[in-house]
């Protein structure tokens, strides 16, 4: 058995992408329009890690989706805990669950995934503003 992909719907590709591909640095490995179907999938994967795949669902009409929470969390190791989550803030994304700790934060998608973000390695040291700020909202 092997891993293949998580699939999260999504109600704006654009949006998705946006958050996916250039906040948080995924790649599109690929993508199906199936017109008959009224579909696009796009497959993102972190730079050199192809192995471990998000799959973006986008049905092309209209759909109410809830429940992002009871899906569970997308997790990301990334180099810089810190760094990631300014990086983040500084485009507007709010960072529900602050690295207090400088190994693990969480954000959420334009659809409401929550995305665990982990210091590689060892955490970081504790520091400000990241010290003091509190949650927001659900992670």
């Amino acid at each position: 058995m092997k891993y293949l992909h998580t699939m999260v719907r999504v109600t704006d590709l654009d949006a998705s992408l946006d958050f996916y591909c250039k906040h948080l640095g995924l790649e599109e490995l690929r993508r199906i329009e199936n017109e008959a179907g009224r579909f696009t999938l796009v497959f993102l994967a972190a730079p050199g890690d192809g192995d471990a795949q998000i799959e973006l669902t986008y049905n092309w009409d209209p759909e109410e989706l809830s429940g992002g929470r009871n899906f569970g969390h997308l997790a990301y190791r990334v180099a810089d805990i810190y760094a990631t989550c300014n990086q983040l803030m500084q485009a507007g994304i709010t960072i529900n669950r602050p690295p207090r700790d400088g190994y693990m934060a969480f954000v959420r998608s334009p659809d409401g995934i929550s995305v665990e973000l982990l210091q590689s390695g060892s955490p970081l040291a504790p520091q400000e503003p990241w010290l003091s700020m509190q949650n927001t909202g659900h992670w």
